[in-house]
């Protein structure tokens, strides 16, 4: 059996440094051949001398000569490079013919797009590629012809759970998708409550250890909302066969109905190990490290409707899917600017959906034609976005 070589974009995020724990497990079926990072260098040198890659690629140029003498003090040689340019290429190239796109936000989808243009296995866990452009995703993969497998937990619970993972849910008597959302950590709590909430409470979940901008995407329902889009495209599921429903156990991770009456929903312990196995290794099944589940230990599962009064984004995500065109790029852009300045103190945690809401009103959704005119709109959107932080909150 051939070694997978795997880019790894985002190697030092929680699901990088999860799927490089699974690579470790597995030397003899896995190598992390690049290893991509933001800034982070002092990160990135320790996984480069831990997993020795062919190339170590920082996106931050200014970061290049920091990272070539942490390198060089621990007496790793690989190749290095550093720029946006820098990481689209290696995903496209041929050090690696599987890519874990794993790089947060809507810098991640040139990458992402390339990785499916090369016809490379692709292990998408940038969920705002997809947002943003999941029509022009799905052409780069038909063009490319690899293969996509969702390495969110959601997602790869319904891959999981229709027959042969299939994308297209014609034909196969499925009656609805259904996303499970841990609620976040202030599932319970009124509008009312959550108008002095803190980043750091907002960063607080109660189940996964995740980067700032998306805990705050969980606490808002904004990160369930992009991942009904994601699982629009993903499966070519009609808007209105997709539901979320809370369970705060995070121990199903999502369900898919059948119209006879059956219901395949994927379990186990909260842990993205299982997810990225699954995916490095489909359609095998390998050892991800992941503890057992104990059911009679966890005794019960539990599931309610998510409040879409107090939790605005989710609803919101979904009135943008409606929209069509490039609504939900227009809506991740505007939340990323929002979240970034409820990160700084300078919006409250409720003015993030009234931003997102304002923008999708000022600007009507166009069609998705290609990657620049897309880029445009998201630059627009993000101008908007600040102008609206402007004009009602400084």
């Amino acid at each position: 059996m051939a070694v997978r070589q795997v880019g790894v974009l985002g190697a030092t995020g929680s699901i990088g440094t999860s799927t490089l724990d699974v690579i470790a497990r597995h030397p003899d079926r896995f190598r992390a051949s690049v290893l991509v990072a933001n800034r982070g260098t002092e990160a990135l040198a320790k996984l480069c001398e831990r997993f020795r890659p062919d190339l170590a690629i920082v996106a931050d140029p200014s970061m290049e000569a920091d990272l070539a003498r942490r390198l060089a003090a621990a007496g790793v040689t690989c190749d290095i490079a550093s720029g946006a340019d820098a990481v689209t290429a290696a995903a496209a190239g041929p050090l690696c013919d599987t890519v874990v796109a794993a790089i947060v936000g809507a810098a991640g989808l040139d990458s992402t797009l390339a990785a499916a243009r090369a016809g490379k296995r692709l292990l998408l866990a940038n969920k705002e590629s997809i947002v943003m452009g999941g029509e022009l995703l799905l052409q780069a993969l038909r063009e490319g012809g690899g293969d996509l497998i969702p390495v969110d937990s959601e997602h790869n619970a319904i891959f999981q759970c229709l027959p042969g993972g299939r994308p297209d849910l014609h034909g196969a008597g499925v009656r609805r998708l259904i996303l499970t959302a841990s609620g976040g950590p202030f599932r319970g709590r009124k509008r009312a409550e959550l108008g002095t909430i803190t980043p750091d409470e907002a960063c607080a979940h109660p189940k996964w250890s995740m980067g700032r901008k998306i805990s705050v995407d969980s606490a808002t329902l904004m990160n369930k909302g992009l991942e009904v889009i994601e699982a629009h495209h993903l499966f070519a599921a009609p808007v209105d066969a997709i539901e979320v429903v809370v369970h705060p156990q995070s121990l199903v991770h999502s369900m898919v109905d059948y119209v006879d009456g059956s219901v395949l929903a994927q379990l186990g312990n909260p842990d993205m190990r299982t997810a990225i196995a699954c995916a490095l290794a489909y359609p095998e099944r390998i050892e991800a490290g992941v503890a057992r589940l104990d059911l009679a230990a966890h005794a019960r599962l539990d599931f309610e409707q998510p409040d879409l009064e107090t939790f605005r984004c989710l609803a919101l995500a979904f009135a943008a899917l409606r929209a069509g065109g490039d609504a939900t790029a227009i809506l991740n852009a505007a939340n990323e600017v929002a979240v970034e300045a409820f990160l700084a103190g300078t919006l409250p945690f409720l003015g993030i959906a009234e931003v997102v809401e304002r923008v999708l009103e000022e600007l009507p959704a166009n069609p998705v034609v290609d990657v620049q005119t897309l880029a445009e709109r998201d630059a627009e959107a993000r101008r908007a976005a600040r102008g609206v932080l402007h004009r009602a909150y400084c």
